[in-house]
C-alpha cells in the first residue's frame, strides 16, 4: 500500500493540474511535467485504478504518493478538486521554492501562501481544499503497481 503523502505534494499536484502539465497518454498511463519543465514523470495504473505507480523520486524512494500520481488522480476524476484553487496555485516553481527551504515543505508552503495572500488569494480556502483532498486520499487505499 502507498503511504500518505505530505500535504506539500497536494499543493504541487494542484499546481500541475492548474498549469495543464498532466497529459493522459493512454488508457492506463499519463505523463506529468515538472514545475521546472525539465523532467517528465510517467504514471501508470491498472484498469480499475486500484494500483498505481510513478517514476518520480517521492513515489519511488519514499513510498508515498508523489505529486505526479496525485495530479493524475485529479485529472482522471478520482480525486475531486476545486479548479479555482488549482488556478491560484498555477505557475509556482515548486522545485525552486523547495530548494530555497532545503526541502522543508512546511516552510515552502508558508512562503507560497504568503505570496498568494499578497496577491489577494483566499489562502484559508486553499488550506481547506488541501485538507479536503487529503481526506479523499485517506479513503483511496491505493496499492503499488509493479513495474
Amino acid at each position: 500500500m502507498w503511504k500518505l503523502p505530505p500535504k506539500a505534494k497536494i499543493f504541487e499536484a494542484l499546481s500541475a493540474v492548474g498549469d495543464g502539465r498532466v497529459k493522459v497518454t493512454g488508457e492506463t498511463n499519463a505523463e506529468v511535467t515538472s514545475s521546472s519543465l525539465d523532467k517528465t514523470y510517467h504514471v501508470e495504473w491498472n484498469e480499475d485504478f486500484t494500483r498505481v505507480t510513478s517514476n518520480d523520486n517521492a513515489s519511488h524512494w519514499q513510498g508515498y504518493l508523489g505529486y505526479p500520481i496525485l495530479a493524475v488522480l485529479m485529472e482522471k476524476g478520482k480525486l475531486a478538486y476545486d479548479k479555482a484553487v488549482a488556478g491560484d496555485l498555477a505557475g509556482i516553481p515548486w522545485k525552486v521554492v523547495n530548494k530555497r527551504f532545503k526541502n522543508d515543505y512546511d516552510k515552502a508552503i508558508e512562503s507560497v501562501l504568503g505570496s498568494l495572500k499578497d496577491k489577494g488569494v483566499d489562502t484559508g480556502a486553499v488550506r481547506d481544499e488541501v485538507e479536503r483532498i487529503m481526506k479523499q486520499i485517506e479513503q483511496l487505499s491505493l496499492e503499488k503497481l509493479a513495474g
